[in-house]
């Protein structure tokens, strides 16, 4: 345990450039108490101790305002950044290296069973106020913008934006014209779209103009 806390403060101080000291992050920041707290619980779930670990993960959530169900499957360097509102569900599993902003919700639809929650790959990043809901995967290296919601899977490395969500960015090329991810130059898919629809609208008035035209 004393070597995962130690590896989870480094994480944390290499990711997150307001944490300035190795102390500020384990006193002070609520996604590094909550991922600790979560690895206990689970430890007592996986040996079917399933009151403790609810109690530990339920204390966890009035403490930090982030809830993890002590089922999920959570690997490695797991950052939760700010971190309120964030909700994991019982049979969401994560990867090593991920990243997840605050409001984010990895959670079911209520029409599964068994595996209800998603599946992130190694290395993603869920942007603020993003939803993620069913049992299927986020593929390794893949990022999920701010406040989109995703109801289906998303290819390794590949950038997901919208509601619902839609795939714009994939290994590396453009699916459609973006600027890089960085929470603010976020494109609206749909707006896109209508774009595009009003640019052949115009190409059609202006081809009946000229038929129009060439008849006087």
């Amino acid at each position: 345990m004393f070597k995962t806390i130690k590896e989870e403060i480094n994480n944390i101080k290499e990711r997150d450039p307001a944490a300035t000291s190795s102390a500020q992050v384990f006193f002070l920041y609520s996604g590094f108490h909550a991922i600790i707290k979560h690895r206990i619980a689970h430890w007592f779930y996986q040996r079917k101790h399933y009151f403790i670990a609810r109690m530990i993960s339920q204390r966890s959530r009035h403490k930090t305002g982030i809830e993890i169900h002590p089922g999920a499957k959570i690997g490695k360097r797991f950052f939760i950044d700010h971190g309120m509102g964030v909700v994991i569900g019982e049979t969401t599993e994560i990867g090593d290296d991920c990243t997840i902003y605050q409001g984010v919700t990895l959670g079911g639809t209520g029409k599964d069973v068994g595996k209800r929650h998603p599946t992130l790959g190694n290395n993603v990043m869920v942007g603020a106020g993003a939803k993620v809901l069913g049992p299927f995967k986020v593929g390794d290296n893949s990022k999920i913008a701010a406040g989109a919601v995703v109801l289906s899977e998303v290819p390794p490395n590949s950038t997901a934006v919208g509601i619902p969500a839609k795939i714009v960015r994939k290994s590396g090329k453009p699916v459609l014209e973006m600027h890089d991810l960085d929470q603010i130059h976020i494109p609206d898919p749909t707006a896109i779209k209508i774009e595009e629809l009003q640019k052949k609208i115009d190409s059609l008035e202006k081809t009946i103009s000229d038929m129009q035209n060439s008849k006087n």
